[in-house]
């Protein structure tokens, strides 16, 4: 560590970047400060000074606040803390929702302009919820410290931070979640507080083994895992289903065709596919996980050309190389759904995909900067950004998703 860790200097931030950092300059370096919105001086306290173009820095006082600031929607994450007990998890909590839809919009227009010189603005949706950024978590992973307290991490350390309330869930879910309390028996593990929109908010607690729950969307009932993945937001399946249904270039779609759903999960947005043009659709969901892939072909029941496949997919696209001439030209017809993890598809699996030359994909992103530099590699390869939403499914957080349309050219 460098000798102006810890010391505490004047900025102004001037810009946003992705994390949510404000971005301010001293002495002609670069420095990422925590709780800072653009157009603001603060004080500042370096935290980190290892490298040399790059400096990370926390909020401790603003000087000349800017007109977006609220007072935090999380009383204990507030800037008069001490940014080592300050929880983490809702770090746009102190700007007003508007002004937080504003900043993730100007993150995903300058990473694509940035990272695959594509000029879009984009305007970042509210979705349905509480109108001040809070109440929409339906699942939230607490800790618990040496002394059984249950809370969650402070947003720098794994230090477990004691919390009055959860402001980001919602109110079943704040109900059933255990902050304040103590469990000495669950020293050093984790509490997972889940409120599904079927059957009543529950805990996991430790390594209890998988139990299965239900999830309404819509007029479809979804089965998986009590510890699986399912978007966080409640209104988030309904949001992103209508909007990959409505991503889908009908006039390129084919249902005969072998459209694909990759990183398909339990199958949300096959059913998405399925749901839009027809039981007897033809759309393989691929995911690596095998419980969910279980409950996927489950879930898919409904629609005769569903299949489930359980592999990585990374592993899966290079047998798309061996498909037969007359497969082939069924992929060539496909329209295909991904839904990779925050770093992306990447450039290996797309290079792949490409080659297979589907008609249309659709690429429902929750990072914005990988889902940049995928576009880029997939401008490369011949498909153009058609069209691009963008949602706000976490609100009061840096995190934004996106769904983008590409075509062939």
């Amino acid at each position: 560590m460098g000798d102006m860790q810890g010391r505490e200097v004047e900025v102004e931030a001037t810009n946003i970047a992705h994390g949510g950092y404000g971005v301010a300059r001293l002495d002609g370096r670069v420095v990422f400060v925590a709780d800072a919105i653009p157009g603001e001086r603060v004080r500042a306290r370096i935290l980190d000074d290892r490298k040399n173009r790059f400096w990370w820095a926390d909020t401790v006082e603003v000087l000349d606040p800017s007109p977006h600031r609220r007072p935090h929607l999380w009383a204990e994450a507030d800037v008069s803390r001490d940014p080592a007990i300050r929880p983490g998890g809702a770090d746009f909590g102190h700007i007003e929702p508007a002004h937080q839809r504003a900043l993730k919009a100007h993150v995903l227009s300058d990473a694509l302009q940035r990272m695959a010189r594509i000029e879009r603005e984009v305007e970042v949706e509210q979705v349905e919820g509480p109108a001040d950024g809070g109440g929409w978590r339906t699942r939230e992973r607490l800790h618990v410290a040496d002394d059984g307290t249950v809370g969650p991490f402070s947003a720098r350390s794994h230090r477990v931070i004691r919390v009055a309330s959860l402001p980001l869930a919602t109110a079943e879910l704040g109900e059933v979640a255990p902050i304040g309390q103590r469990m000495p028996e669950h020293a050093g593990g984790d509490v997972v507080a889940l409120a599904p929109s079927i059957g009543g908010a529950r805990l996991i607690l430790g390594k209890q083994a998988p139990s299965v729950i239900r999830e309404q969307v819509g007029e479809r009932e979804f089965r998986l895992d009590d510890s699986g993945f399912w978007q966080v937001h409640a209104a988030a399946p309904r949001t992103l289903t209508r909007a990959v249904q409505e991503a889908i270039d009908e006039s390129l779609f084919d249902p005969r065709a072998a459209n694909l759903d990759l990183y398909g999960g339990v199958g949300l947005l096959a059913a998405a596919v399925g749901d839009r043009f027809g039981p007897s659709t033809r759309i393989t969901t691929v995911e690596s996980d095998e419980r969910a892939t279980e409950h996927a072909a489950e879930n898919l029941a409904d629609w005769l050309g569903a299949k489930a496949v359980t592999a990585r997919v990374e592993r899966w696209v290079r047998t798309l190389a061996d498909a037969s001439a007359a497969e082939r030209a069924r992929l060539w017809g496909a329209t295909v759904v991904l839904d990779p993890p925050r770093s992306g598809a990447g450039r290996a699996v797309l290079e792949t995909l490409a080659a297979a030359r589907p008609a249309q994909l659709v690429y429902v992103a929750c990072d914005p900067v990988a889902f940049a530099r995928d576009a880029g590699v997939l401008a490369e390869l011949g498909y153009h950004l058609t069209g691009l939403r963008a949602f706000d499914l976490f609100p009061s957080t840096h995190h934004v998703e996106a769904v983008g349309s590409f075509v062939r050219a």
